[in-house]
C-alpha cells in the first residue's frame, strides 16, 4: 500500500473543507523533561477531538462519489472512529450505526449520539461489536466502515503532511497504534516526501497485537486488550496494516498503563492539554526510550483528547 505525494495532496485539500489543520508546537518544558525537543501534534483540537475526523471526511466524499444511492453505513468503534463516522456520514446525508462494546466510554457514546447516529451496544470488545456490526452491514444493507481503509490512510496522512511542513527536520516520530490507519499515513506522508525519519509505532502492555507481529513478521493477534487505553485496545490486527508497519515502520514499542497515566498528567502539567490514554501514549513510548533519543528531535502524536471523568480523575489524584 503505497501512495504518492499528488495523491496525499488531494486527499488533504478535501479534507480540509471540513477539518482546519491543526497545530504543532514544540514544548520547551517537554524537551526539559525528556532530554530532547518533543514537538506535540495536536489532533486533540479538532471538532472530534481526534484525529479521526480526517478519515471520515475523505471516506465519506468518496463514498458518496462512488454509491451515490448508499443510504446508511454502519462501523464498529471504541468512541473515535465512531464519532468520525457519524459527523462525515450526516454531512453527506446518510444515517450511521455504531456498535460498541459493553462498557465503552460513556462521554464518548453520548457525543456520537449526539452526532446523529444511532448506538448499539453488543460484546465485551472492539472485536465483538465489530462482528455484530459485520453481520448488520449485511442483514440491514449498510455500508460497512472499517477502522482501517486505504482512504482512512490517505485521510489521517493529511496531519503527518501538516506536521513535516510545520516541524523541522525531525528524528523520529512516535505513533499510536490502534488499528494502524495513523501510523501508516505518517509512513505514507514521510515516504512520499521523501524524508528519513524514523516512524515508531506505539501500543499499551496489555494490547500488544501490532507489536507481536512486528517480533513475529507475521500478524499476530492476543486473547485480550484490557488497557486503559481503549483507543489502541485491540486483539486482531489488519493483515494489510501489518504488512506496511513491518516493512516501513523502525519499531513498535510497549507501554505500561501506569505510564500512559504519567503521560497524560505531563501533558496536562507542562502543556497544559488533555489527552485521553490512547493520545498519551506516544509520548509514554518517548519517555520510555529517553537514553536512545537523547539530544535528538522527535514528535509525538497527541492522537486524542476524549478522556472521560473516572480516567481524568485518575491522572488529578496522581499529580
Amino acid at each position: 500500500m503505497e501512495f504518492t505525494l499528488e495523491s496525499l495532496r488531494e486527499a488533504e485539500r478535501i479534507v480540509h473543507r471540513h477539518v482546519p489543520p491543526t497545530p504543532q508546537y514544540a514544548w520547551p518544558l517537554l524537551a526539559r523533561h525528556a532530554g530532547l525537543k518533543v514537538w506535540v501534534k495536536h489532533e486533540n483540537h479538532t471538532s472530534i477531538g481526534a484525529f479521526k475526523i480526517r478519515g471520515g471526511a475523505l471516506y465519506m466524499h468518496r463514498l458518496k462519489q462512488r454509491e451515490p444511492d448508499c443510504r446508511g453505513v454502519i462501523a464498529a468503534t471504541r468512541g473515535n472512529h465512531g464519532q468520525s463516522v457519524a459527523v462525515a456520514a450526516a454531512r453527506h446525508g446518510l444515517s450511521a450505526t455504531i456498535v460498541v462494546p459493553h462498557g465503552n466510554n460513556p462521554e464518548k457514546n453520548a457525543a456520537m449520539i449526539a452526532q446523529g447516529a444511532e448506538l448499539v451496544e453488543h460484546g465485551n470488545d472492539f472485536q465483538e461489536a465489530l462482528e455484530l456490526a459485520r453481520e448488520r452491514a449485511g442483514s440491514q444493507g449498510l455500508h460497512l466502515v472499517a477502522a482501517f481503509d486505504p482512504a482512512l490512510v490517505q485521510g489521517v496522512a493529511s496531519y503527518a503532511l501538516e506536521l513535516f511542513a510545520g516541524a523541522e527536520p525531525l528524528d523520529a516520530v512516535y505513533v499510536p497504534i490502534g488499528l494502524g490507519s495513523g501510523i501508516c499515513g505518517v509512513i505514507a506522508a514521510r515516504n512520499a516526501l521523501g524524508l528519513s525519519t524514523d516512524v515508531v509505532g506505539v501500543q499499551a502492555e496489555a494490547a500488544p497485537c501490532y507489536a507481536l507481529s512486528f517480533e513475529a513478521g507475521r500478524p499476530m493477534t492476543t486473547a485480550s486488550a484490557d488497557t486503559i487505553a481503549d483507543g489502541v485496545a485491540t486483539r486482531v490486527p489488519v493483515d494489510a496494516a501489518v504488512a506496511m508497519i513491518n516493512r516501513l515502520a523502525a519499531r513498535v514499542v510497549t507501554v505500561s498503563d501506569e505510564a500512559i497515566l504519567e503521560a497524560q498528567r505531563l501533558l496536562l502539567r507542562l502543556t497544559h492539554n488533555l489527552a485521553e490514554p490512547a493520545g498519551a501514549c506516544a509520548l509514554a513510548a518517548l519517555l520510555k526510550e529517553r537514553r536512545r533519543m537523547a539530544g535528538k528531535t522527535a514528535a509525538v502524536i497527541l492522537s486524542g483528547g476524549n478522556a472521560d471523568a473516572a480516567n481524568l480523575s485518575r491522572v488529578i489524584e496522581g499529580m
